[in-house]
């Protein structure tokens, strides 16, 4: 039987840790102002796992939230303030690749990128096949 894939991550100050134990879905780098906003930065990265297969394992417990939407809230280290992903309402965490502990999968690469037209226009983002 093959071995399971783990993908492990957390914020900057260890506090809130996860694991995620199934195949990383949707890998993707997004430039809306919601996600702008939410990392700071003009592109978010981000790879989604079903809610069962997150574990929220450090000694923060699980991340802090505030609802973004009419669907989804974004999660985030209280002690910190690390941005860690977003948790939808559908079964679904939506995890920032940027807290992973190795951003180097071929799962995690990213395959297509969201609201291209919220970036400035001299951003390039590249999405290439392997």
């Amino acid at each position: 039987m093959p071995k399971k894939k783990l993908h492990t991550g957390g914020c900057l100050c260890g506090a809130i840790r996860f694991e995620a134990d199934a195949p990383a879905a949707k890998p993707h780098t997004c430039s809306c102002k919601m996600c702008q906003r939410h990392t700071g930065s003009l592109t978010a990265t981000w790879v989604e796992f079903p809610r069962e297969a997150v574990r929220w394992i450090g000694p923060g417990n699980v991340p802090a939230t505030w609802r973004s939407s009419d669907f989804s809230s974004r999660a985030f280290c209280p002690t910190c303030g690390s941005s860690l992903g977003a948790i939808d309402d559908q079964p679904t965490v939506a995890l920032l690749l940027g807290a992973f502990d190795r951003t180097s999968a071929a799962d995690l690469k990213p395959t297509y990128h969201s609201y291209k037209g919220g970036r400035p226009k001299w951003w390039c983002i590249e999405i290439r096949e392997a």
